[in-house]
């Protein structure tokens, strides 16, 4: 825990046009600064709670130079994932991620979601791995270790042994991924009654495809109202919803609302493999947040791969994906650009149920200057991370770009 430090000279969100003093002490933003504060210079930045990446995959970041891609399509990212990993060891799981979690930082992350691959093939090595990132890079973001069976769980023997072991060592929730075993709703409900067994969340990687036929979502709406679950479950994807309109989508929106069932879209990895069936007019594959959201569902906006086959670019930017929604979406106004900064702040925050979480007296000093004039323009523009804070302590410092005018610029009426 660091001791106290005023950052000087910041813009809240609520009042962006008059510059202020931020006092933290103790890792929490106070009221009063201390005598002996240290005094960090924001520079008239936007000063914004630390960003939350709700779903990723460190595990498998990293390897896109191990795989030969042809087609783009989930399946052959399944396929060419599962093959690469038999390759894994808990020394390069950790280098990879450890690569990840430093450009996070870096773009102003605070906190993670980490989606982490169990079954008889890795065993317990990339677990470990990410055991080990979450302890050694605590100064800069906190992990939350999501435990989840990406080849299936009944199709699967020793898969559940892992699952367990993991939750008895610490885990912090259980996901699923029914797309991938031989009776879908069959690992829900095995799922739901793991989680109530040793009181964990749940997170799904759900109805990764365009068919909007035989969705599993509403199989976890139902299990999730019928275990008393609600607040403690999200689903991931869920490409088909982008599929549906009208009624239909309004439907299931007051449904994940009703039940207490977050949604997190991973625009990058769905834009990338949803749609290559189609020759034209290709659809974009992405959950309508949007929509959701105005229905009352908690969204939010996360990262899923970097440079592997099922996403084969990134750099862990989160302002990069809400702007890259807002691209999607077709969105535009000031108050569509600040529900996109929602989805990677306060709402999925909420969506992780952090506590202590925002830019007010008493939250926790984990926090984000950033170079722009609002919440607005900060999404519209990609808005560069100049400081980083995480429980108070100056965690990055990036330096503003300095331009090198020549000699007489500026006459003859530039």
């Amino acid at each position: 825990m660091s001791g106290s430090l005023v950052l000087a000279n910041v813009r809240l969100p609520s009042d962006p046009s008059r510059p202020t003093d931020v006092c933290i002490s103790d890792g929490r933003i106070a009221a009063r600064p201390a005598t002996d504060a240290e005094v960090v210079d924001g520079e008239g930045g936007l000063l914004l709670p630390g960003f939350v990446d709700s779903h990723i995959h460190l595990d498998k970041a990293g390897i896109l130079c191990r795989c030969q891609l042809h087609d783009g399509t989930l399946a052959e990212a399944i396929r060419a994932t599962a093959a690469a990993k038999r390759g894994f060891d808990e020394i390069d799981i950790y280098r990879r991620g450890a690569a990840v979690l430093e450009r996070a930082i870096s773009h102003g992350t605070t906190h993670m979601r980490v989606h982490v691959e169990l079954d008889p093939g890795i065993g317990l090595r990339g677990y470990q791995a990410i055991k080990r990132l979450k302890r050694d890079y605590a100064w800069g973001i906190d992990l939350q270790l999501c435990v989840f069976p990406q080849e299936g769980l009944l199709n699967n023997p020793g898969t559940e042994e892992l699952l367990r072991a993991a939750l008895e060592d610490g885990a912090d929730l259980l996901g699923g991924c029914p797309y991938t075993d031989s009776d879908p709703e069959g690992q829900i409900e095995r799922l739901f009654a793991m989680a109530r067994e040793y009181d964990v969340d749940l997170d799904f990687h759900l109805d990764f495809d365009l068919d909007p036929a035989d969705m599993t979502l509403p199989a976890v709406i139902r299990a999730t109202r019928a275990n008393g679950w609600g607040g403690r479950v999200a689903v991931g994807h869920v490409t088909k919803l982008a599929m549906l309109g009208g009624e239909r989508l309004d439907a299931i929106a007051e449904a994940l609302a009703a039940a207490g069932v977050a949604l997190t879209a991973l625009p990058a990895t769905d834009l990338y493999l949803m749609g290559r069936e189609y020759d034209r007019a290709v659809p974009r594959g992405v959950a309508p947040v949007h929509r959701l959201h105005a229905a009352g569902v908690r969204c939010a906006l996360a990262t899923n791969n970097i440079a592997n086959p099922f996403t084969p670019f990134g750099d862990a930017q989160l302002l990069r994906m809400a702007n890259l929604y807002a691209n999607v979406g077709q969105l535009a106004s000031d108050t569509d650009m600040e529900a996109c900064l929602s989805w990677i702040t306060a709402s999925a925050a909420r969506l992780m149920r952090l506590d202590d979480y925002g830019c007010a007296i008493g939250d926790r000093a984990d926090l984000v200057v950033v170079d722009a004039e609002s919440p607005a323009d900060a999404v519209r523009s990609i808005a560069p991370v100049r400081l980083a804070f995480k429980n108070g302590r100056l965690s990055m410092r990036r330096p503003a770009a300095q331009l090198r005018y020549p000699p007489g610029f500026g006459c003859g009426g530039h």
